[in-house]
């Protein structure tokens, strides 16, 4: 394959029965598209797993299907194999992932402790042991024998239904606290039967599981488990421990996947689980190598902040992991290994790892949209964009996010477009999104999303604010406005400083902060700007007017809580409750939270106290063209991902 640069990649793999025409999975995501009572299949979630086998992958497996429907979900919209009436929709789905060339799996789950708060009332989950405070006595219940007896049995009727549905692989789940996990973990099992205690005691259960599970495929198709290679948890079960539980079942699998975390754990353990850009990329490999060492004949699968094919290529090349899964890479771009495939790997648009996508994902709604691919999730809509019928022109006002969203979209549909941009570069405010050193994958979109736009066959006009007289001359049939937003600055005391920077010059390094620097709100830019400081090793206090509890409150559940134990980890100081009444050579001069002046010393003072839509300025351009559209921040302030979302939606409909 002279076209390709990825030979470790693209190279074939036999699992079991299983033939994989390359060694890329997409990894079990929620996606919640099921039917919300019955877990059936319906057009959304066919759709969405086809999609997901579109995108060139060797292996789907659709994520969290569990085994027990009314007691073992974690999430509402999954997938059900508990009934024999699920077995024709399973069989449609099969059916067609393998006109695509590729396996089909599914990661079969009894959530346990995670299934308390989809209970009703009265009714409590199953975990190993009742471990306070960690497990609410009134939603949880320790699992008899006989539950187990019944939670094995559902395995295995599951597995049968998925063989007889033709499914080429299957999944048991034994990672991030569910039930078979938490009698693997000495973190959650503290039972004094003969399946606790010991390190023989908690494997046994979860064994008796595989063994029935192999009993089950009559060793027609290969069985996986999702494995952890650390909890990340207090008292987790020691990577010796796993990699000996290891060896032992290997006897009864095929194939493991190597993930990490724990869910819903307030410590930053949940980040591992689906790591987001705060998490160094492939963080599971060197887990995975472990266990590849232990266990040589074992198929390694590993996933966790896996984001593009050159990452994928390093740890298959060194024989760190047999196959790597990935899902959001896979999500932002649908074609993304065959792209690899043909040698095209310049024209994959790249993951941020910002968790846009997974927003929602305990709601009730599916995922709704990637936040650089907004059709991901929305497959049962369509993914092509339909040119339109007669010669229209366009023209687009900003060229940040939403604005190159919208001016390629509609050059696809075949507008004539002329884009405006008042910088002498495009790009918006994406340079400052990317800049800190964590956001990799924001510097890789911003280079690619301005590649792309110059790219579509638009006319760009740079260093060029356009005004009325502007869209008058241009005459288009269509305006879009994406002028974005500008930053707050309040008519505060002293803060035209010398030592008061704003929060842009400071993440783009064009200002210089001393060694001792105050950063003023704790939203999003704020707090990211004051870790990025503090791995610096300057001296920094974060402060705001709402709790500390508060700080960063819009951030996705899944980074939240690890930006916050990154902040305490690099040592700054956080002042919730405090508002800024004066800047001073000094400092910054607070009202703090006992109603006392107090003065925060500091070298540098930094603004981040968000950004806000020119009302005006959008007010006047709006008032030109009768079909006028309003995207991006000059609508409404959000993130990238809402950005780029809207202003696909709005010009795939015009």
């Amino acid at each position: 394959m002279p076209f390709n640069h990825f030979p470790h990649v693209y190279q074939p793999i036999d699992v079991g029965s299983m033939h994989m025409k390359n060694r890329i999975q997409f990894s079990p995501i929620v996606s919640n598209h099921a039917g919300y009572r019955d877990g059936k299949v319906n057009e959304e979630l066919f759709e969405f797993l086809v999609g997901q086998a579109k995108t060139g992958c060797a292996l789907v497996t659709v994520g969290s299907t569990p085994v027990d429907f009314e007691e073992g979900r974690d999430f509402f919209g999954c997938m059900s194999a508990t009934n024999d009436d699920d077995i024709s929709g399973l069989a449609y789905v099969v059916r067609e992932i393998h006109r695509q060339d590729c396996n089909f799996s599914a990661e079969l789950t009894h959530a346990g402790q995670w299934a308390a708060d989809l209970l009703p009332e009265g009714q409590k989950a199953f975990v190993p042991s009742v471990v306070e405070p960690f497990h609410d006595p009134k939603k949880t219940k320790a699992i008899t024998r006989d539950d187990m007896d019944m939670v094995l049995q559902h395995h295995v009727d599951a597995i049968k239904r998925c063989k007889i549905a033709g499914f080429d692989q299957v999944m048991v789940h034994m990672a991030h606290g569910n039930l078979l996990s938490s009698f693997l973990s000495p973190a959650w099992n503290h039972r004094t039967d003969e399946y606790g205690g010991s390190f023989e005691n908690r494997i046994r259960f979860p064994l008796e599981v595989l063994e029935a599970a192999r009993e089950a495929t009559g060793g027609d198709i290969p069985i996986e488990i999702r494995f952890v290679g650390n909890e990340w948890i207090p008292n987790g079960m020691p990577l010796e421990e796993r990699i000996e539980f290891l060896k032992i079942a290997q006897k009864y699998i095929d194939m493991v996947v190597v993930s990490a975390g724990t869910l819903k754990m307030p410590n930053g353990a949940f980040s591992k689980n689906m790591p987001g850009y705060y998490e160094k990329p492939m963080l599971n490999v060197e887990y995975a190598a472990a266990y590849k060492e232990a266990c040589p004949d074992l198929c390694i699968s590993v996933c966790g902040g896996i984001s593009t094919l050159e990452q994928a290529e390093y740890i298959i090349s060194s024989g760190k992991a047999d196959v790597v899964a990935l899902a959001k890479a896979l999500m932002a771009d649908s074609d993304f290994a065959n792209k690899g495939y043909r040698g095209e790997e310049d024209d994959i648009t790249p993951c941020m790892r910002c968790m846009w996508c997974l927003k929602d994902c305990q709601a009730t709604a599916h995922l709704e949209g990637c936040a650089v691919n907004p059709t991901m999730g929305w497959e049962y809509r369509g993914t092509k964009l339909i040119p339109i019928a007669k010669p229209k022109k366009a023209m687009v006002i900003g060229g940040g996010p939403a604005g190159m969203e919208a001016t390629r979209v509609l050059t696809e549909r075949n507008f004539d477009v002329v884009l405006y941009e008042k910088e002498n570069d495009l790009g918006g405010r994406l340079p400052e999104a990317s800049a800190l050193t964590y956001k990799d994958g924001f510097r890789r979109y911003y280079k690619y999303q301005v590649r792309k736009t110059k790219e579509c066959g638009a006319k760009i006009v740079l260093n060029k604010e356009a005004t009325v007289e502007d869209i008058r001359q241009e005459a288009p049939d269509v305006l879009i406005i994406a002028t974005g937003a500008e930053l707050i600055k309040p008519r505060t005391p002293g803060i035209d400083g010398k030592n008061v920077k704003s929060v842009v010059e400071v993440d783009r390094g064009i200002a210089q902060t001393g060694n001792k620097v105050v950063v003023c709100g704790a939203g999003l830019s704020g707090s990211e700007c004051a870790l990025q400081l503090a791995m610096e090793h300057k001296d920094v206090t974060l402060v705001d007017m709402v709790p500390v509890e508060s700080f960063h409150k819009d951030l996705s559940f899944f980074m939240q809580p690890k930006l916050t134990a990154d902040l305490e980890k690099y040592g700054v100081t956080l002042r919730g409750n405090c508002s800024v009444k004066e800047f001073t050579p000094e400092g910054v001069v607070v009202i703090n939270e006992n109603g006392e002046e107090e003065t925060l010393q500091a070298d540098t003072a930094v603004l981040a106290f968000g950004v806000k839509p020119n009302s005006a300025k959008v007010a006047e351009l709006a008032d030109v063209v009768p079909h006028t559209y309003i995207v991006g921040d000059s609508k409404k302030v959000g993130v990238i991902g809402d950005a780029i979302n809207q202003a696909y939606w709005v010009c795939r409909d015009i």
